[in-house]
């Protein structure tokens, strides 16, 4: 633990950071512009020691860096808000960031996770300028609930209940929603390349089917991705 701390606390951290809860271990990504880290929660020395250096240098670094745009990212939020010091530190993020030039931003699977805590849920929905949802037809039968505490006209429902709903059969693409301060919204199409779909992918049969092309060709992933993106394509 005091290797992994040490390493945190000694890099700099600039303009961006990253915080992903969940992960199976820590890491750390250098670089000038942007700091990543992955806590595990299953390390419960850890967890809460790395939290306080990533609130502190966060922190510091927003309140430093002058006409520099900062963000704070936080993936995995409700894990996030399971920690009480964490929750009232989005909270207190939401309120100030925007008065130093910066951004806070949390991504989570399940809109419960978020307003399931009552420490941040007002703090963080009534101080998002821009939502961001991707398909809710899960929770078609009780999205009033969530049109309700986000605040979403009937408008933005039905454009979010829209969503790939009429997709091209032939395309890889996902369609997002956005709402912009409640004033503009709309539905648009994601699409990468076939390459990029492949080398992102999460659905385990497409994986594996990279994993078996790499091995056919003595471990060549890239040219594996390759190979197969232009058989789908063909």
């Amino acid at each position: 633990m005091e290797k992994w701390t040490d390493t945190l606390v000694e890099s700099r951290i600039r303009w961006k950071v990253y915080v992903r809860f969940g992960g199976e271990c820590l890491e750390t990504d250098h670089s000038n512009m942007i700091r990543r880290w992955v806590l595990s929660l299953q390390n419960k020395e850890l967890f809460p020691v790395v939290t306080i250096i990533i609130m502190d240098a966060f922190i510091q670094k927003m309140r430093r860096l002058k006409g520099v745009r900062k963000q704070l990212i936080v993936e995995e939020a409700w894990k996030a808000l399971s920690s009480a010091n964490m929750a009232e530190y989005l909270k207190y993020m939401y309120k100030t960031v925007r008065k130093y030039f910066g951004e806070a931003i949390v991504v989570t699977q399940e809109v419960d996770d978020i307003i399931a805590s009552p420490i941040v849920k007002e703090a963080i929905i009534n101080n998002s300028d821009c939502k961001i949802l991707l398909d809710q037809r899960k929770f078609m039968n009780r999205f009033d609930v969530i049109q309700s505490l986000l605040g979403l006209t009937d408008k933005e429902k039905g454009q979010i209940l829209s969503i790939n709903m009429a997709n091209h059969p032939g395309r890889f693409y996902k369609e997002v929603w956005f709402g912009l301060g409640g004033v503009q919204s709309a539905v648009y199409a994601t699409e990468v390349s076939g390459e990029e779909y492949l080398t992102y992918t999460t659905e385990e049969t497409e994986k594996m089917e990279v994993f078996k092309k790499t091995d056919e060709l003595d471990g060549n992933y890239e040219l594996a991705i390759k190979q197969l993106a232009e058989s789908k394509r063909n």
